[in-house]
């Protein structure tokens, strides 16, 4: 494990499915093509229990991949984990984190009290595991923010990942404690609120990600994605900056073990 990766340009995808498909089905192209692009860490996220045993072989089988346990917001299909579940689940040690969790009024819509209390049910088995929380928010991102603090989800940690609001929305984000996440979506010209909040985010709260198999960065935009592609949106978001990749590199995965610690294994 790196503990002081010095000013190697070590990267880490901090959110990813390679459990989908296609990703699924030429697993050792998909480490092999990461590890040539110096992505040397993963953390494959959960999104319903069904698939669950998946991410977390994943984990078992290979060293530089984590995972974490949750039920994704739009979910609807499959079975509800009470937080007792979540806490037994999360207990594994390949575990680092609850999630992912949040709100997605875009996707799911009429009453959706069920997607919120499936949320604060998510912060609570955070608070009892003792692991940080991967938070989804999509067109809902003043009831995300007030349910983490009404909650007291500082008290927790976490991340606002595959972030794709503005700076205000950030601010308050920060300001409980939470990191941001940068998926590909930085990358797209269109994207001016975005790469706003990566300039003036706080070095030390700012992650990268694939969520791959979607959102491939720009020069591979509506391709598959995968986590090989990290390291262009790490090199944009260096680019705003005016850092180099080794030293955003070098941040955001300090960033991640320090967010993740039982990722330090």
């Amino acid at each position: 494990m790196i503990r002081d990766p010095g000013k190697q340009c070590v990267l880490v995808d901090s959110h990813c499915h390679i459990n989908f498909e296609p990703l699924c089905e030429r697993m050792e192209d998909v480490l092999g093509n990461a590890g040539k692009q110096d992505v040397a860490y993963m953390l494959c996220v959960s999104v319903n229990m069904e698939d669950f045993p998946a991410v977390l072989s994943l984990a078992r089988e290979h060293p530089n991949v984590f995972a974490s346990v949750g039920v994704h917001p739009n979910e609807t299909s499959g079975r509800e984990p009470d937080v007792e579940e979540l806490c037994a689940l999360a207990a594994a040690p390949e575990i680092v984190a609850i999630g992912e969790t949040g709100l997605d009024y875009f996707r799911s819509h009429g009453g959706l009290d069920w997607q919120r209390d499936r949320f604060r049910r998510h912060i609570d088995a955070a608070r009892k595991s003792e692991k940080p929380l991967i938070v989804h928010t999509r067109d809902a991102a003043a009831d995300t923010l007030q349910i983490l603090r009404d909650e007291e989800a500082a008290e927790l940690g976490g991340v606002m990942h595959c972030f794709a609001e503005d700076w205000h929305v950030a601010k308050q984000a920060l300001d409980i404690g939470f990191y941001i996440s940068f998926s590909g979506i930085v990358t797209f010209k269109s994207a001016h609120a975005i790469k706003e909040v990566a300039r003036k985010a706080p070095i030390d709260r700012i992650l990268v990600e694939t969520d791959c198999p979607y959102l491939a960065p720009v020069p591979f935009r509506g391709k598959t994605n995968e986590p090989a592609y990290v390291r262009y949106t790490a090199e944009h978001v260096a680019e705003l900056r005016g850092m180099t990749l080794e030293d955003l590199a070098y941040a955001t995965t300090s960033n991640f073990f320090t967010l993740f610690s039982s990722a330090n294994r």
